[in-house]
């Protein structure tokens, strides 16, 4: 039988694991540097951890899966930076040469924005938002044409929603639209807070000759979410390198082509 202290230690190192998985480190190397173990300790620990529910295993390391609770748009800006960078970096590269372009509102659709501003838009590009983040970065960009869909602002994702956006929707068409999402599963569609979230994301959807699902992996490990947007099939996710192991094999069997940033 093991010896309380010795419980108590691997408790204590449990929650400090799980902390360190909730503020972004995920790769089972960097768990070891910062907890100052091995790395065969930390995949004991997130074999238990993952027996208990209390973890996913991801490609080379864990995310913890999370109730859902949609975030501040403030808060959600601070989180998963590098993924989020690596993500809009993929996404980059499925920006037609012509043809608008819908981005969603959201942190992780901001960061396409930002990639946007550091490269060659083609002329006359059209580029059309419900994210008032997303507008204000592109904005600033001399060769785009922003276009702003009107509505009604919801508190915590600054995104346009309701009888305005989609009246503006009934008169637009977009080469490709990058939705953002609170909750990602490849047969189910995105998850959202509410069926004025998901109404938005289905309009867009079905006004584009692509769609794009731009998400990091904590978005893949959600449990629920109230409300579920189908998309037309043959959709595109791009997660980044710790999105959950069985991924492929689900993007296979629902027909989605699966992008790992990094």
């Amino acid at each position: 039988m093991a010896h309380p202290t010795a419980r108590r230690g691997t408790r204590e190192r449990h929650e400090a694991l799980l902390r360190l998985l909730r503020e972004g480190t995920t790769q089972v190397e960097e768990l070891a540097a910062a907890l100052a173990v091995s790395p065969s300790t930390v995949r004991r620990d997130l074999g238990r951890l993952t027996e208990g529910g209390r973890v996913t295993r991801t490609y080379g390391g864990a995310v913890v899966p999370e109730a859902f609770a949609e975030r501040p748009v403030g808060e959600s800006a601070l989180v998963r930076l590098h993924a989020k960078a690596a993500i809009a970096e993929s996404a980059l590269a499925l920006v037609p040469e012509s043809g608008a372009v819908f981005v969603d509102a959201g942190t992780t659709c901001a960061a396409l924005a930002r990639q946007l501003l550091d490269t060659d838009v083609p002329a006359g590009g059209v580029v059309v938002t419900r994210g008032l983040e997303t507008a204000q970065l592109l904005a600033g960009a001399p060769d785009v044409d922003v276009v702003m869909l009107g509505g009604s602002v919801r508190p915590l994702s600054h995104g346009l929603v309701g009888p305005l956006t989609d009246l503006a929707l009934e008169r637009l068409s977009f080469s490709v639209a990058f939705l953002g999402a609170d909750a990602v599963d490849p047969g189910r569609g995105v998850g959202e807070p509410t069926l004025e979230e998901t109404a938005v994301k289905e309009r867009v959807a079905a006004r584009a000759h692509r769609v794009v699902v731009l998400a990091d992996a904590t978005k893949l490990a959600v449990a629920d979410a109230p409300a579920w947007a189908r998309l037309p099939a043959g959709w595109t996710l791009v997660t980044d390198a710790e999105a959950p192991d069985g991924l492929d094999a689900r993007c296979a069997a629902a027909g989605v082509t699966l992008v790992r940033a990094g």
